[in-house]
């Protein structure tokens, strides 16, 4: 720790008048810059997944309008589980198809003669699309606890990075006997990139955790309901079978 400090002295006494970002970066201690790396990587890793999620999000959100344009056309459902049933590549999609799956597999089997059956067969379906909304939901929130956790943590990872620089700072001042600004400056600015970094990577982390989670809650409700009013429609159709 004492070498460390005296050769921070020395650097700090031959360059104490350059504080851009790369001087500090490259005179930091080794635990400094093994924190900076590691808030860096999560930050880009962040991004990428901010990005991703951005055009899935979209996606998802531009096809389910889409589907119920289609939906409440007016058109036989069987017609068009028979159009999308096997290309189904969004969750409203696959939970319409998940459910008429499972309407004429019963069907096919005559489950829907007397009351109590179709009742069965009502329960099933509606097992059916809540399992499929909680997968498909599953699916959109993948990677979302990863920036919350680099939201709650970065700070305080690049906290620990500027604790330890200032430590090394002042073994160096003692080390060298000199708390002039221009020895102190240098040592102290490195160590509270360290904190500033922390919190680059952590806000657009928050931000975009905030935001998609709240979009996913919007989603889900509509799903719900989209469930809520599918059942309704097969509910109707088993009762005019029944009768």
């Amino acid at each position: 720790m004492e070498q460390q400090a005296v050769e921070a002295a020395a650097i700090a006494g031959s360059v104490s008048g350059d504080l851009s970002i790369l001087s500090l970066v490259a005179r930091a201690d080794f635990i400094v810059k093994l924190v900076l790396v590691l808030l860096l990587g999560s930050s880009i890793w962040s991004w990428a997944i901010i990005f991703d999620k951005v055009r899935r999000i979209r996606r998802v959100l531009a096809k389910a309008s889409e589907f119920e344009e289609v939906f409440w056309s007016g058109g036989s459902l069987e017609d068009l589980y028979d159009r999308i049933g096997t290309k189904a590549d969004h969750p409203m999609a696959i939970l319409f198809a998940s459910a008429m799956r499972e309407w004429r597999r019963s069907g096919a089997h005559g489950l829907v003669e007397s009351d109590r059956l179709s009742t069965g067969v009502q329960e099933r379906i509606g097992q059916v699309m809540r399992l499929t909304i909680s997968r498909e939901l599953d699916r959109l929130e993948r990677y979302l606890g990863f920036l919350a956790t680099v939201g709650s943590t970065a700070p305080f990872i690049g906290l620990f990075g500027t604790v330890w620089g200032i430590m090394n700072s002042f073994q160096s001042i003692a080390v060298s006997k000199n708390t002039s600004l221009a020895v102190v400056a240098p040592g102290i600015a490195e160590a509270l990139f360290a904190t500033a970094f922390g919190l680059v990577a952590a806000i657009p982390a928050v931000v975009a955790y905030n935001k998609f989670s709240s979009d996913l809650n919007r989603f889900s409700g509509r799903l719900e309901g989209f469930a809520g009013e599918f059942s309704a429609i097969l509910s109707r159709q088993l009762d005019e079978r029944t009768d």
